[in-house]
């Protein structure tokens, strides 16, 4: 593995460990012992930056939000009030 995947497996490992630590603040309140916890995650993640940074590695790509496009046909009642754009209306001439 390249030193920029190496970062970004790292990353990824941080994001689980921000979820896990997120569920374990929601089930034991606020104790010190979470906070520290929290404060360990988050110094994890800025030290990682920080590596980061130091190797002029530039962060990898997220990939695009996909949208998923239903393959159903449009509602046609939803055209009903719109003229043709650009060809004119049926009782109207172009210019």
């Amino acid at each position: 593995m390249s030193l920029n995947d190496d970062l970004a497996a790292a990353e990824r490992c941080l994001d689980e460990l921000n979820r896990t630590v997120g569920r374990l603040e929601r089930q034991l309140d606020d104790s010190l012992d979470v906070r520290r916890v929290r404060a360990d995650a988050d110094h994890l993640r800025e030290s990682v930056a920080l590596l980061r940074a130091s190797t002029n590695s530039p962060a990898p790509p997220r990939p695009p939000e996909v949208v998923r496009v239903p393959d159903t046909p449009y509602d046609s009642a939803l055209w009903t009030d719109s003229d043709d754009e650009g060809l004119g209306s049926q009782d109207r001439h172009a210019p």
